[in-house]
């Protein structure tokens, strides 16, 4: 892209009043941005306000810095070197990985061949997409966006025990069957998403491992907490922003994004969400679009669960495992996957017969030990050891109150 095409793709986008649909009408009527600000101010009547037309005519405050920052992060992002903070490389604390390359960084614009298709085929498609990661997924067209191998993973940013492990064990076996997760780089839900499907990602993947959507300028990172989480994903996938860089993390944007996340995937996937949640938006928007939508059923005393129980009594797909998800994709899952056939899908041995009789036991609602003990009829010291050493293998969680819950799997 050269500079002065940035200029008019950048006008087009921050000029107070203009949204997307507007920006797309005028972009079908008169092609590039640099046609669109040739025109005269009645010819933009033709598709826009009249209000729209007298905000094109002026050019927008902040432009020119705005332009200057622009450019400056595109160049930075084609150099060859060693592996920066994939945003905000001038603060402290910043994250390095020996020997691992640059950042790449890239606009994608509405008519740009490598645009994902997923997205075009939605309601609203944003006129700019910002894209940071690894080069080999940047700058290779539109196959990383290929939604038949993309799944959406949301839920709550203040997820049960349980719910981060279904998060990052349902992430890490549909990676491992060769799908790439999006999420959203938020707390909680989001972050297991992504953590499940960075673990063991190779350097040299074909495809990302992960894709952030995330709600702010790709020139920060928002929460900051999640600044060396980001530089992984940037590591092994992407993260887009359909927003200008500089942009804080205003409320209203990341509501707005969850169209991004499910417009990218096949199917959308909920972890955990109560009733009033942002994860039912992305799933609401997912089956607007005609994208598969599942859920995972909790206990029905927990608040994190209502959410998930709505969308399942409203038709979404109920299910239990990461196979569950890739027999309703129709994908099947990959060779090593397959080979497994002493494992389960997180890569662990199976319970023995003494152990199983605790897990039964325990179902997967929260239970005391004077319960499980009158449910196992073993003696509380042998069931305690039993329940020290499932805990240690991840399949039961100790909770507040003396309290003991199973771990489901993905």
């Amino acid at each position: 892209m050269q500079r002065d095409e940035l200029a008019a793709w950048l006008r087009l986008t921050i000029t107070p009043g203009v949204g997307n649909s507007a920006a797309r009408r005028l972009l079908a009527a008169f092609g590039l941005p640099q046609n669109i600000f040739a025109q005269s101010e009645s010819a933009w009547r033709d598709c826009v306000t009249a209000a729209q037309a007298r905000a094109l005519a002026a050019v927008p405050e902040g432009l020119e810095p705005l332009l200057e920052q622009t450019w400056q992060w595109l160049q930075a992002g084609s150099l060859v070197g060693p592996s920066e903070s994939p945003c905000a490389p001038d603060k402290p604390n910043v994250s390095k990985t020996p020997g691992a390359q640059r950042p790449a960084h890239r606009i994608v614009t509405l008519g740009d061949a490598a645009y994902p298709p997923a997205l075009l085929a939605t309601e609203d498609p944003p006129p700019l997409l910002y894209l940071l990661g690894a080069p080999r997924f940047v700058h290779s067209g539109n196959a990383p966006f290929a939604p038949q191998r993309c799944v959406a993973m949301v839920g709550s940013r203040n997820p049960t025990a349980q719910g981060a492990q279904h998060a990052l064990q349902f992430a890490r076996a549909l990676r491992a069957a060769g799908l790439c997760i999006v999420s959203g780089l938020a707390l909680g839900v989001d972050a297991a998403a992504h953590e499940g499907a960075l673990i063991d990602a190779p350097d040299n993947a074909a495809t990302p491992a992960t894709i952030a959507v995330v709600g702010t300028g790709l020139d920060r990172v928002y929460p900051a907490a999640h600044r060396d989480l980001a530089h992984r994903i940037a590591r092994h996938g992407l993260l887009i922003s359909e927003y200008p860089l500089g942009t804080p993390p205003l409320p209203a944007n990341f509501p707005k994004r969850n169209r991004i996340i499910a417009g990218l995937s096949q199917g959308t996937l909920v972890v955990e969400a109560a009733l009033a949640s942002g994860s039912l938006i992305t799933a609401r928007l997912a089956a607007e679009q005609g994208r598969e939508v599942f859920a995972i059923p909790g206990s029905i005393h927990a608040p994190q669960s209502r959410g998930c129980h709505a969308l399942i009594r409203q038709g979404a797909k109920l299910v239990e495992s990461a196979q569950d998800v890739l027999e309703e994709l129709q994908l099947p899952p990959s060779t090593p996957a397959n080979a497994q056939a002493d494992t389960d899908t997180t890569g662990q041995p199976p319970a023995m017969p003494d152990y199983q009789c605790v897990l039964d036991a325990l179902g997967f609602d929260p239970q005391g030990l004077d319960a499980l003990v009158a449910r196992t009829g073993l003696d509380a010291a042998t069931l305690q050891v039993r329940l020290l050493e499932l805990e240690l293998d991840g399949q039961v969680a100790r909770l507040p109150g003396g309290l003991f819950q199973r771990q489901g799997r993905a």
